[in-house]
Order: C-alpha cells, then structure tokens, then sequence
C-alpha cells in the first residue's frame, strides 16, 4: 500500500510562483502514472496534470497548460509540480495520486486515493 505525502503549498501572490512535492513510501511508484489533482471550496476535483512512468508523457487541463510543469524523480518516489504565474482561481487544495502501471493514457478513473494534500492560496 503507497502512502503519499503533499508538500510545499502555501500563501503567494497572483503572478509568483509554488513547487509542490509528493513524496510516497510505502511501494514504489516507479513503473506508475502519477498524477495532480486539485479541489477548491464548492467546486469539483480537477485533474490537473499527470506524468508516465518514465517521464516521457505528459498531461496538463487547458486551466493550466503553460504556467505548470509536472515532473518525476523515481529515484527519490517523488513527484513534483511547479506552479508559475499562479492566478487566485489556482486556489485549492492540491493531491497527488497513483495511477495505473505502465500507463500514458491518464484517464482521471484510473488514479487512485491520494495523501492529505497540500493547501495553495494565491492572493490578487
């Protein structure tokens, strides 16, 4: 069973910039997708970004395309995602998750729970 742990969130201005991390332990995600999710008050959870196992393919939602850049470390079982020109309409609360093994296709069903998550507010 893989525990994930979200870090790096926190207060920031419109326009800066965030680097989440999201450690696991527990199992290897090495031969796994990887993916970010966010959630903000009210609204649905949204799939953010994901990366394949190798780090080879990408995904990121029209929202953020451009400003986030998703990236791996299987070396460290972590994943990270770096959040420029971040907007007040980034804030939410952001999870990382497991996805399917040996997987590119990123369809959002097919990640699994995720850690606690990591709160980002980003002032106007």
């Amino acid at each position: 069973q893989v525990q994930l742990v979200e870090s790096g969130g926190g207060l920031v201005q419109d326009g800066g910039s965030l680097r989440l991390s999201c450690v696991a332990s527990g199992s290897s995600i090495r031969i796994y997708s990887m993916g970010w999710f966010r959630q903000a008050p009210g609204k649905e959870r949204e799939f953010v970004a994901a990366i394949n196992w190798g780090g080879s393919t990408t995904y990121y939602a029209d929202s953020v395309k451009g400003r986030f850049a998703i990236s791996r470390d299987n070396t460290k079982n972590t994943v990270y995602l770096q959040m420029n020109s971040l907007k007040p309409e980034d804030t939410a609360v952001y999870y990382c998750a497991r996805g399917s093994p040996w997987d590119s296709t990123f369809r959002a069903s097919a990640f699994g729970s995720s850690g606690q998550g990591t709160q980002v507010t980003v002032s106007s």
